[in-house]
């Protein structure tokens, strides 16, 4: 689903613009300044931006130069009341998608938000970067830096470190670096490191020679000896033990390696990529992790966040998904609901990516319509059970005991408990009147009653 971004000053035309957007299918948030509008910016990625030009602090001008200097692929449509052809020059110049003067032909702004959107769709910079990064989707600034960053360090040599979460991707970022090195085609070589039992990892990662414990039947090659020349990923770094981390020191050091039971040194040239869900500064502090080895696998960092802070980027990595399993299981599921994308977009995702990947490869299989639907979305019972036992229970537990209930009256506390339920509606539909009264099962006209009633503020 599309997500717009409206930012305007006057309450009558944020509204305006929300039931105009959402009745066409699009996924709307509205702010009424410029700085709240950058906020929202740096923690949801949105599709386009709608703003007003005179607007009190940041106008619509300083506004789009912001946009452009930070998110030059996000498009920009600009709207007044105030008719000025020098404002429009300027905002043409610098970037603007267009600019629309009030009052405007409905037909006309959803004909330019159509051909705004639908160059999204082949100039996104997540959808063209994640082209030239096989199995990493993503349009959020955190991975448009993540990007940035593969393509600055993959020429060089420098060894990396990747921290995050479990289900992030730091095996995809990985591969994407050495596929942007001077050594793509060489061998990657990955490695679990916490899945090697411990009196079995030195020779995984070294080697070697026939008859050097009981069972070398023959001469095994290390990973070091088989990524030579190549890069070796080691997944999970924090679980290896003292003595290896000595060993794999001497590495980075010196260049050579001692195969186990062999007298003889082998030089080899090997570029390092280690990745973490550790905190590696608090394992250092806790004597479990070499400090001095830490600075040579960490040359350049780079963090993984977890789905849960890049939400914008869930509808590009459902639809990725839906594709990919729809072709794979045969199935003709091209699409997921509203109702259901709302769900996922609601959930935390504690096993990220590749939990996201496993919902849908499931609600494909699942699914015996041409649509997702959200009776065919399986989240994690334990994280679903505690995440709408922690919302609903001070919801819909008691607003007022026997004394207070006499004393306050049947009307007060029922109107009450209404108040707290409308709270919760905006609140699940990210402030989104519309969304709200669907949820409520009321009309739009009516919750804007109760809310006007309630006193409720407009967020």
């Amino acid at each position: 689903m599309t997500s717009i971004l409206v930012v305007d000053d006057e309450r009558s035309m944020r509204d305006f613009l929300m039931i105009l957007l959402e009745k066409e299918g699009y996924q709307v948030q509205t702010v009424d300044n410029g700085t709240a509008a950058l906020h929202c910016l740096e923690n949801t990625g949105f599709d386009l931006v709608i703003s007003d030009i005179r607007m009190p602090g940041i106008g619509g001008l300083d506004l789009l130069h912001n946009i452009k200097g930070s998110y030059p692929h996000l498009p920009v449509i600009l709207i007044t009341a105030f008719v000025s052809p020098d404002d429009a020059v300027s905002a043409m110049k610098d970037g603007a998608f267009d600019y629309i003067s009030k009052p405007f032909n409905l037909a006309e702004i959803k004909s330019i938000i159509r051909s705004a959107t639908s160059r999204i769709k082949t100039e996104a910079p997540g959808l063209s970067a994640a082209d030239g990064f096989p199995g990493i989707i993503g349009k959020s600034q955190e991975m448009i830096k993540i990007f940035d960053l593969i393509q600055r360090v993959g020429p060089t040599p420098a060894n990396v470190i990747i921290y995050g979460e479990s289900g992030t991707g730091k095996e995809l970022v990985a591969q994407a670096i050495h596929q942007h090195s001077k050594v793509a085609g060489q061998p990657f070589v990955p490695i679990t490191c916490s899945a090697i039992p411990e009196d079995l990892m030195e020779s995984e990662l070294f080697g070697h020679v026939k008859g050097a414990f009981t069972g070398a039947i023959n001469d095994k090659a290390g990973l070091f000896q088989l990524a030579n020349n190549g890069t070796a990923f080691l997944d999970e770094i924090g679980e290896l033990t003292p003595i290896i981390q000595t060993k794999l020191l001497r590495v980075l050091q010196e260049r050579e390696i001692k195969p186990v039971g062999s007298t003889r040194i082998e030089r080899v040239n090997v570029r390092i990529i280690a990745a973490t869900n550790r905190v590696l500064e608090e394992e250092i502090i806790a004597g479990r992790f070499r400090e001095d080895l830490f600075y040579r696998l960490a040359v350049v960092p780079i963090r993984m966040p977890p789905l849960r802070e890049r939400k914008g980027d869930v509808p590009l990595l459902v639809n990725h998904f839906l594709h990919k399993h729809s072709k794979l299981l045969g199935k003709e599921v091209q699409e997921i609901s509203s109702y259901g994308l709302q769900v996922l977009m609601d959930y935390d995702f504690p096993g990220n990516v590749r939990e996201l990947e496993n919902i849908i490869e499931r609600g494909v299989a699942l699914e015996n319509s041409n649509i997702i639907l959200p009776e065919s979305l399986t989240l994690s019972s334990y994280r679903s059970e505690q995440r709408n036992k922690s919302e609903t229970e001070p919801l819909f537990q008691a607003v007022a005991n026997k004394e207070e209930l006499f004393e306050r009256g049947l009307e007060e506390v029922i109107n009450d408990l209404e108040k707290r339920i409308i709270y919760f509606a905006l609140e699940k539909s990210n402030h989104s009147k519309m969304r709200a009264a669907e949820l409520l099962h009321i009309s739009f006209r009516s919750l804007r009653y109760k809310i006007k009633k309630y006193g409720i503020e407009d967020n």
